[in-house]
């Protein structure tokens, strides 16, 4: 089914649904019944959010929006206070995922080595998984009271969050083999001990750009290859759309210093809690439910935002 006729199709639905709310709520309360009437104000507070759903996916019209997401995490300077926020940000992802019905796969998992994590690759699977994602690339900052501080000093931690679009195997990406350079090792991720065994982890290197991808979440040193192919992939595909731009584009131009000043995005925990985000200026004081994956206000305005400027252009 095409993108147009499925949006399509999906009014129609919520219409037919709206309107049946409303003839129910008149006889609910023609007859009094109190308990038909928070039925219908349950229905009628998932017509909301499924009309929400439904403008999100409006603004969603470039070809890459509907693929699949590759998003890896990467803790900034800091050591552990960094690499904890780092897998802060993957339980806050996983969880947006499982909430938006989508499916998730880590590629890569690198644990660190008194807390939280090195590094992350996961393939976030479903319809406009990218699309979606790639308002959350950039750097994210925490301010928080440190639990690795004994005397409960106040932190600021950096992480980055890049998102590629997942590339299918009929795309035209031409990788020559003689360019690669592919090195093994022992895993030292998640999966127990038997992948620390056999030297199952691959490493590969694009040596004209200079691109490293790892993965070392299977147990085979096949399937880490095809995963590690499959993030190259996306990450040379993306960096052919930016040649072919003729500009920096828009994933590349948010690698910016893992640091102070360069944050797209604040959770401060402490001494008040809030939840801003820099672009957009959509800030919460519910950190929890944010951390929880409640990520897509965020989302709304940043796609919102770059409607806005792309008309801007146009018009200029």
């Amino acid at each position: 089914m095409s993108s147009k006729k499925e949006s399509v199709e999906r009014f129609d639905s919520l219409q037919r649904r709206l309107e049946d709310a409303e003839l129910l709520l008149e006889l609910a309360e023609e007859e009094d019944d109190a308990k038909a009437v928070r039925e219908v104000e349950q229905e009628l507070k998932k017509i909301e959010a499924d009309i929400d759903d439904l403008e999100l996916r409006s603004l969603l019209a470039d070809p890459d929006d509907q693929k699949n997401a590759i998003l890896t995490i990467h803790p900034g300077a800091g050591g552990t206070e960094s690499q904890d926020w780092a897998e802060m940000l993957m339980r806050m992802y996983l969880r947006w995922i499982e909430k938006k019905g989508f499916e998730a796969q880590i590629l890569d998992y690198q644990p660190g080595e008194e807390a939280g994590i090195k590094d992350v690759t996961i393939e976030v699977r479903g319809d406009y998984a990218y699309g979606y994602l790639k308002a959350e690339a950039g750097v994210h900052r925490l301010v928080r009271i440190s639990p690795f501080d004994f005397n409960q000093r106040r932190h600021t931690s950096f992480a980055s969050v890049f998102v590629y679009p997942e590339i299918e195997s009929d795309v035209e990406v031409d990788i020559n083999p003689n360019d690669l350079r592919i090195d093994t090792f022992r895993a030292s991720g998640a999966g127990g001990q038997h992948v620390n065994k056999t030297s199952s982890a691959v490493r590969i290197t694009h040596i004209p750009t200079g691109i490293v991808v790892t993965c070392q979440n299977e147990r085979s040193q096949h399937r880490n290859r095809d995963a590690a192919m499959k993030i190259l992939r996306a990450k040379l595909y993306q960096l052919k759309k930016q040649e072919e731009e003729a500009k920096l584009s828009e994933i590349e131009s948010q690698k910016k210093e893992i640091a102070w000043g360069s944050q797209i995005r604040s959770y401060v925990f402490h001494p008040y809690t809030m939840v801003k985000d820099h672009r957009t200026g959509v800030e919460t004081g519910n950190v929890q439910a944010v951390m929880d994956g409640e990520l897509d206000p965020f989302i709304r305005a940043y796609l919102l935002g770059r409607r806005v400027d792309k008309k801007q252009t146009a018009n200029a």
